[in-house]
C-alpha cells in the first residue's frame, strides 16, 4: 500500500511539477516569443494582438481577415462544422456576400474570394490570400486616401510564402497588414 502511495506522489512531483517547469523555462529560453503566444507590439510598445490568433476589424478603414465564429474570444476555438446545406451556414455566407458587396458595389458576387466569406477550421486563422486582400484594396484606399500601388506594396510585404517552400499558399497576415496601414494613416 505505501509503495502505491509513495510512486503515487513521485510520479505527481515528476509530471505536475517538475516536467512542466522544465518544459516552460526551455521554452522561454529556445523560443521566448513563442512561449509568450507571439504577440505583436505597436509603435509605441502596446500589444495588439497575436500573430497566430485573427482579429475582427469592424472599420471599412482596415482589411478584413475570415469569417470567425468566436469574435475575439481565442479561448472558444473551432468552428461550428456545418455542412454546405445548413441553413445557418447559407444565412451567415448570404449575409457575409451582402456586406462585401455593399462595401465593393463594383464588384461582382463571382469576384468575391472564398476565404472572406468562409471561416478556417480552427475559426482563428489570422490570414487570408493574397487575392482576398488585393479585393479591398480599393475600399482600403477610398476610406484612408493610401494610394492603391502603396497598398499593393503593402499587401507584398505582408505575405508570407508557403511553409517549407511546399505546404500551403501564400498568405497574408491581416493584422501586419492592418499595422501598416495604421502607421500610414498616423
Amino acid at each position: 500500500m505505501f509503495k502505491i502511495v509513495r510512486l503515487s506522489l513521485l510520479l505527481i512531483v515528476l509530471c505536475g511539477i517538475v516536467y512542466p517547469v522544465a518544459m516552460t523555462g526551455l521554452a522561454q529560453t529556445i523560443f521566448p516569443s513563442q512561449a509568450d503566444g507571439s504577440l505583436v507590439k505597436n509603435s509605441g510598445g502596446k500589444v495588439v494582438g497575436s500573430e497566430l490568433i485573427g482579429q475582427n476589424f469592424k472599420s471599412p478603414q482596415y482589411f478584413q481577415g475570415r469569417v470567425s465564429s468566436i469574435e475575439n474570444n481565442g479561448a472558444a476555438t473551432g468552428s461550428n462544422n456545418y455542412a454546405p446545406s445548413n441553413e445557418d451556414m447559407l444565412k451567415r455566407t448570404e449575409d457575409s456576400i451582402k456586406a462585401l458587396q455593399k462595401e465593393n458595389p463594383e464588384l461582382d458576387k463571382k469576384d468575391i474570394p472564398l476565404d472572406l466569406i468562409t471561416n478556417s477550421g480552427s475559426g482563428l486563422d489570422p490570414h487570408i490570400s493574397i487575392k482576398a486582400a488585393e479585393f479591398q484594396a480599393d475600399r482600403v484606399s477610398k476610406e484612408t486616401g493610401i494610394e492603391k500601388a502603396e497598398l499593393r506594396a503593402m499587401i507584398k510585404d505582408s505575405t508570407s510564402n508557403r511553409s517549407l517552400g511546399v505546404f500551403g499558399e501564400p498568405h497574408v497576415n491581416v493584422l501586419e497588414l492592418n499595422m501598416k496601414v495604421q502607421d500610414v494613416m498616423e
